[in-house]
Formats: C-alpha cells, sequence, structure tokens
C-alpha cells in the first residue's frame, strides 16, 4: 500500500495528512494558541477526591482541572483498587479485599506528577495518569517500573525475542522500557543511544519537579509534527513532503541523526499551488466536515455528533438495480460500513457510536456487516471495540478518544441556534413577541411600542392583507412601530415602550 504524508505550514496553523493509496485517512493540525497536550507532563495539586466516581481532580494550572481516575494511578498506589478498597494478603498468600474508610492514598492539597493521556473536551478537563512515560523514536521510557514490552504491531517471534533481550540488556534498574515498531532491525548502540536521551529527559524532569512549585508544566513533548515524524515517518512510508523550508531543514537534521535511510524520501515542495490542493486534500477535509456522505453506489450516511455519543445513519437514497431488496440493502450496507470505519479515522472521532444500518432480514448478513466493519477498522490505529448487529440493526462501537474530533477542531458552535441545528421558526418567535407584548403592557401600561427584528421577522409580520401585526394591534390596544435591524438575529428581538 502506497503512504505519504503531506505536511502544510502557514502562519496560522500546520496541518499533517496522511494518504493512503491517495485517500486522506488521518488529519492532524495544530495552532500557535492551542498546541498539542497529550504527552505533557505536568506537577500538579490535588484539587479534591471524589470517591464516588473513583477519581481525583488535579490543578494543573489550567482553567480546568485535570481528572486522575483511580486506575490510571501508578504502582506507588497499586495497594487500592479503583474503588479505593485495600487489597491485603491472607495466610495463604491471596489477595483479599479489606473495606477501609481511607479510599486514597491522595490528599487534598499533596502534589503528585501527572501526564496528559487525552485532551479537554466540550466541558470535560484533561484526562491524566500518574504513569509517565517518554517516548522516543525506538522506546518508550517508563520511569518507576521493570518491565520490558514490546510492540505488538512486530509480529514475527524472532524479532520480537531479539529486541526483547537487547531491551533487557540496557534496561536501567528502576526503569521498564517498551520497543516500538520502529525498533525493528535496529542494533543495540541505536537503542542505547535513544535511551541516553530519554534518560536525560527524565533527570531534567526530576529536577524541575524536586525546586519547582505547583500547578506548573515541567516538561512540554514534541510540537506536533516533530512527534508525527517521531511515531509515524517509518520505513513504510513512501514519500513525506513539506512545503515549508524551515520545518524542511528541521525534519532533515532530524533524520540525519535516526534514520538517514529514510532521507531519500523527504521532499521539499516548490510548486506554487497549494501542497494540500496538489494533492486534493482539501476536498476531502470538506467532505469530512459535512453531515452528509453521498455513497457511490446511490445511497448516502448522515452523521450526528452529541456530546454523548456520535449517530450514524444509513440510506438507500437513490440507489436502485437490485430487485432482490435483501441484496440491495447488503450492497448498500457494505458500502457503508467501509466509508464509516474511514470517516470515523479521518475526523477523529471518539466515544460511544451507533450506527442505524438498513434493516437485513438474514442473520448471516447482519454478521457480514459487523465483520467488514470491524475488519476496516483494524486500519485504524485508535482502539476500537465493536458489539455484533442488534435485532434493530443498530451497531454499537466505541473508539479510543485522544483529542477533539474534527469538526470540533475545524468549527464552533453556531451563534443563532448555540450548537443545536436549528432555530425557531417565525410563528414561534411571533408568539414569543405576543407574550413579550403582554408583560410590557401590564408593567407599563404603555401603549405605544417599539420592535426591533431582523428583515425576514419584519416582512413575515407585515404580511398578508389584515397583518399579523395589526392583528396583535387591535389584540391588545396598542400601537406598534416596526423597525428593521440587520444586527439582529432571525430569532431576535427587542420591544420597548415609547412615551
Amino acid at each position: 500500500m502506497k503512504k505519504e504524508i503531506i505536511i502544510s505550514s502557514s502562519l496560522s496553523e500546520i496541518r499533517i495528512a496522511l494518504l493512503e493509496e491517495g485517500a486522506l485517512v488521518e488529519l492532524y493540525s495544530e495552532q500557535p494558541e492551542n498546541e498539542r497536550m497529550v504527552g505533557d507532563i505536568y506537577y500538579g495539586k490535588v484539587e479534591n477526591i471524589v470517591e464516588g466516581i473513583g477519581a481525583a481532580f488535579i490543578n494543573i494550572g489550567l482553567t480546568q482541572n485535570g481528572f486522575l481516575s483511580f486506575a490510571d494511578l501508578g504502582k506507588e498506589y497499586d495497594s487500592l483498587t479503583e474503588k479505593g478498597e485495600n487489597i491485603q494478603k491472607n495466610r495463604d498468600g491471596r489477595n483479599r479485599i479489606v473495606n477501609t474508610k481511607e479510599r486514597s492514598f491522595l490528599k487534598p492539597g499533596q502534589d503528585i506528577l501527572v501526564q496528559v493521556t487525552k485532551e479537554p473536551i466540550g466541558e470535560k478537563g484533561t484526562r491524566l495518569t500518574s504513569v509517565v512515560s517518554l517516548p522516543g523514536r525506538f522506546l518508550v521510557l517508563v520511569p518507576r517500573d521493570k518491565n520490558v514490552g514490546v510492540s505488538r504491531k512486530i509480529v514475527n517471534v524472532k524479532e520480537r525475542n531479539r529486541l526483547r533481550r537487547l531491551a533487557r540488556s540496557i534496561r536501567p534498574d528502576g526503569f521498564g522500557l517498551i520497543i516500538r515498531t520502529m525498533a525493528v532491525g535496529k542494533d543495540v548502540q541505536t537503542l542505547q543511544s535513544d535511551l541516553d536521551g530519554l534518560l536525560k529527559t527524565w533527570k531534567q524532569i526530576e529536577e524541575r519537579a524536586k525546586n519547582g512549585h505547583t500547578p506548573q508544566l515541567i516538561h512540554k513533548d514534541m510540537e506536533m509534527s516533530s512527534s508525527i515524524i517521531r511515531d509515524l515517518f517509518s520505513p513504510d512510508i513512501n514519500h513525506l513532503v513539506v512545503d515549508s523550508r524551515k520545518l524542511y531543514r528541521k525534519i532533515k537534521g532530524y533524520l540525519k541523526d535516526v534514520s538517514p535511510s529514510l532521507l531519500s524520501r523527504l521532499e521539499l515542495y516548490h510548486e506554487k499551488m497549494s501542497v494540500f490542493d496538489h494533492y486534493k486534500i482539501e476536498d476531502e477535509i470538506e467532505k469530512s466536515l459535512s453531515r452528509k456522505i453521498w455513497l457511490k453506489g446511490g445511497g448516502y450516511i448522515i452523521f450526528d455528533q452529541t456530546e454523548a455519543m456520535v449517530v450514524v445513519d444509513v440510506n438507500s437514497g437513490r440507489s436502485v438495480g437490485e430487485k432482490d431488496q435483501e441484496l440491495h440493502a447488503l450492497k448498500t450496507d457494505l458500502e457503508a460500513a467501509r466509508t464509516i470505519a474511514h470517516q470515523l479515522r479521518l475526523r477523529d472521532v471518539g466515544g460511544i457510536i451507533v450506527i442505524d444500518f438498513i434493516d437485513l432480514a438474514m442473520d448471516k448478513n447482519r454478521k457480514k456487516i459487523v465483520t467488514t466493519l470491524a475488519r476496516e477498522l483494524k486500519k485504524d490505529r485508535a482502539a476500537f471495540d465493536i458489539l455484533p448487529m442488534s435485532s434493530f440493526g443498530l451497531v454499537e462501537l466505541t473508539r479510543e478518544r485522544v483529542r477533539p474530533s474534527l469538526l470540533y477542531r475545524y468549527s464552533e458552535p453556531c451563534p443563532c441556534c448555540d450548537g443545536l441545528g436549528r432555530i425557531p421558526a417565525k410563528n414561534t418567535v411571533m408568539a414569543r413577541i405576543e407574550r413579550k407584548i403582554q408583560q410590557v403592557k401590564l408593567n407599563s401600561g404603555k401603549r405605544r411600542l417599539e420592535l426591533k427584528v431582523h428583515p425576514e421577522m419584519a416582512a413575515y409580520l407585515a404580511k398578508g392583507i389584515k397583518s399579523r401585526i395589526r392583528h396583535l394591534m387591535f389584540k391588545y390596544l396598542v400601537t406598534i412601530i416596526i423597525i428593521s435591524d440587520e444586527s439582529l438575529q432571525k430569532q431576535d428581538f427587542i420591544l420597548t415602550s415609547k412615551n
């Protein structure tokens, strides 16, 4: 499979696109005022502990406190379960749970070292862990641990065993190591060099935490472009194109140190046309932000994203051609399953997702849809869990959420509807105006009123032989002067009394 990374840099943002066979599958963006937070390490202070949800809220210096689940506490807290129950040993050596009033070793006001695992989304603050880890090009350093792990993506058993032996030979006391996919084929000197850099960074973090105050940021992970090169630019990437000379030199210098073999795949884009336009990425971005996605077979998909979950509706639309209704529905659902998996990855949708496929009568066809969807989702780096199709034709799944979805990163709530997607109808606005007239007349006793409305609403009120506004004046025995004001939203109005 041909894979490419395209980087577009501008004053307002850096965008990174991952293409597979020319199709956009992942998009990352970072603005100067909204930098990537995942991987950042803070020296925070415990604000409060909520036993009912098994979590602590940590002040890390941001607007919202971070959320630290008891399940994400490090081994120094491993005598507690997620529910805060104390684990003790029986005489036979088995664990037994003993309820205790002390639900956590954490105390309000206590200082704690935490790392961001999920960025704030909506009203939810950052998700934190006290199990700090430092990723390098080939290794991940895990302080206060002793285990050696190997990436699941390394499937060759001999290579897994070789890398595990090398990692054990260089693992320092008091640290765990995880072998990354990029380490395939690397020798011990390369791994040791990566490890030395990570140990140096950890020493700096410890010094800052020891001498610093809380709350404060004590380690900022790589900026997005550098982290993408570190994590994604592997030998299976055919091409890396960047349109910034400064960024090109920076990436080139990094590759010379860690992966000289990949230098030939790095290219500086020189053309006048935007690099995203050249690779037809802008059109894909616009498509991914739309609510409705048309399928090649004539059907379409509707994406509705709420705070609680994402609902996806599959419709047959104008697709025709099969006399057998079951076969026609199956073909549309299969195409939709492949498209939905691609769109979930591209839109970076996380949390609970419910998909309403076109109804299928045969159980084997239902299983085929779920199998196809699961197979396509495996192409995604994000973890997922999927349930069988219900009798209502619904498929429920969860996808790992790390950062706000593409929709939230590239849009903001509509000022007219406050994100609802709809605004009050004109007759609803008129009913509100009538109630306001009643209130003003009752409170002030004034019979001369001034009503400011949007021009469209003004036309609606004045429409007809016996206009709606004239009807209100006769009904309440008042004089109403209508003033059109384009600065008002269509559903807003201002009613005042005049002498």
